[in-house]
């Protein structure tokens, strides 16, 4: 089999996807014991579905498991504290270190 352009961009594509799945997962269930058994879970579903080479059932498939993964969504996902949203992103912000008055810019009397 020769690799395309077409399959690594879809090689990439259900890299993604499978990410995604494996996050949204995290994001229901805290503790990695019972998410490790999703996981394997959901690997086995994307292991099922390995050696479909027509193009149209391939696309059947992403879309059912994109619309899947819309509808299993977390309504607030998990974000580590220290990302841009997550609980302590700008929580304690350094103060300017500058000179409080400037006394040289100040008028004299």
């Amino acid at each position: 089999m020769s690799t395309s352009t077409f399959s690594s961009a879809h090689r990439i594509y259900v890299k993604s996807l499978y990410k995604r799945y494996l996050t949204n997962a995290l994001d229901w269930t805290v503790r990695r014991d019972l998410w490790r058994a999703q996981a394997l879970q959901i690997r086995a579903e994307f292991e099922q579905n390995r050696n479909i080479h027509d193009p149209r059932a391939l696309a059947a498939i992403l879309e059912k498991a994109e619309a899947e993964l819309a509808y299993k969504r977390h309504p607030d996902p998990y974000i580590s504290p220290l990302y841009p949203g997550g609980t302590k992103w700008e929580r304690n912000t350094p103060p300017v270190m500058g000179p409080l008055y400037d006394h040289e810019a100040a008028p004299h009397h």
